[in-house]
C-alpha cells in the first residue's frame, strides 16, 4: 500500500509516520518539496503518485493568528481538505483527515458527541468544520478524526511551552474554566494505524483521551512532573495561578466546553482510549529522554 501523508513534518504527522511504516510505502513531502498552499502543485502530486491511501495532517494550526491570515487557514484547513476529498471520490480511495473540538461553541458541561450541533466561536473552527462538511459532501470512503486540545514530546505545544516557561519564570497565571481532555499526537498516530488495520467503516469519530482538566489543571501537572524528574524549575505548582478566560483575552474567542465524547470510535474499535494523566506521564517521559 501506497500512503500520501500530508502534513508530516507536523506533531501528528511525525507520529504518523512511525505508526503507519509498517502498514506500507509512505510518501511524506515536505512543504519545502510540496506547497500546500498551490492547488495546482498539490493536483500535480496527486496525479504523479499512485496512492491507495490519503491521510492528511497538515493544517493551518494557529488560532490566533488565523483571524488576521484568513486566507492561508481557509486554503489548509477548508479548500485543501476539500480538494483532497475529490481526488478520493474519483480515485475510489480512503482519505484520513483530523479536525478539532473548535468546531463547537463550548457551552455547557457535557462532552461533545459526533451528532453535537456545531458553532464555532473563531475563524479557525470555521474553517475546519468546512473542511469536515467538504469531506463529508463529496467522499464516500473517508475517516475525520475530531481530537482536542493536541500536544506531543517534540515541536510548540502546550506541554513544552509550559517547562520552557518555569525554567524562568516565578510565577504564572493559567486559564481555569477552558475544560478539555490533553491528548498526544502519539495516540492519535496509534488509533490511526489500528483503523486502517481494522478497516473501520467510514464517518466522522471523536478521538480523545478520557478524563478531564482545565488549562490550569494540565499545566499543575506538568509541573510537578518537571519537579519529580529533578529538572532546575524556577516556577513550582504552588505559584501558578488560575484565572478566567474573560482575564486573558486572546485575538480568538475559544470554546469553555472542549470535552469530548470517544464513544463512538471505542464501540467501533474495541477499545478503550487512555485516561490523559497516564499519557502526560509517558509524553512527559519521552520529551525527558529525547533532551538528555
Amino acid at each position: 500500500m501506497r500512503i500520501l501523508l500530508l502534513g508530516g513534518t507536523g506533531q501528528v504527522g511525525y507520529e504518523l509516520q512511525r505508526s503507519l511504516a509498517h502498514l506500507g510505502e509512505i510518501i511524506a513531502p515536505s512543504r519545502s518539496i510540496l506547497d500546500l498552499m498551490n492547488k495546482s502543485a498539490v493536483e500535480d502530486c496527486l496525479n504523479e503518485n499512485s496512492i491507495d491511501l490519503i491521510v492528511n495532517a497538515a493544517a493551518w494550526t494557529d488560532v490566533d493568528k488565523a483571524e488576521d491570515h484568513k486566507d492561508a487557514a481557509q486554503r489548509l484547513n477548508a479548500d485543501l481538505p476539500a480538494q483532497l476529498a475529490k481526488y478520493s471520490a474519483n480515485k475510489k480511495i480512503k482519505l484520513i483527515h483530523y479536525s478539532s473540538d473548535y468546531v463547537f461553541n463550548g457551552s455547557g458541561s457535557k462532552p461533545w458527541n459526533e451528532n453535537s450541533s456545531i458553532g464555532p466561536l473563531n475563524f479557525y473552527g470555521k474553517t475546519k468544520i468546512k473542511g469536515d462538511e467538504s469531506i463529508q459532501q463529496s467522499c464516500l470512503n473517508y475517516l475525520i478524526f475530531r481530537t482536542s486540545w493536541v500536544y506531543s514530546a517534540r515541536g510548540n505545544n502546550f506541554m513544552n511551552s509550559m517547562l520552557k516557561l518555569a525554567k524562568n519564570k516565578t510565577k504564572l497565571n493559567i486559564v481555569s474554566d477552558q475544560i478539555g481532555s490533553p491528548t498526544p499526537a502519539r495516540l492519535i498516530a496509534e488509533v490511526t494505524a489500528l483503523a486502517v488495520k481494522a478497516q473501520l467503516e467510514s464517518g466522522l469519530y471523536h478521538l480523545a483521551t478520557r478524563g478531564e482538566t482545565s488549562w490550569y489543571g494540565f499545566a499543575k501537572a506538568i509541573f510537578n512532573l518537571g519537579l519529580k524528574a529533578g529538572l532546575k524549575l524556577t516556577l513550582s505548582s504552588k505559584n501558578v495561578n488560575p484565572i478566567f478566560t474573560k482575564e486573558y483575552p486572546t485575538p480568538a474567542s475559544r470554546p469553555l466546553n472542549s470535552r469530548m465524547d470517544s464513544t463512538k470510535l471505542e464501540t467501533a474499535l474495541n477499545i478503550e482510549l487512555p485516561d490523559w494523566k497516564n499519557q502526560l506521564d509517558l509524553t512527559f517521559n519521552e520529551c525527558i529522554n529525547l533532551n538528555t
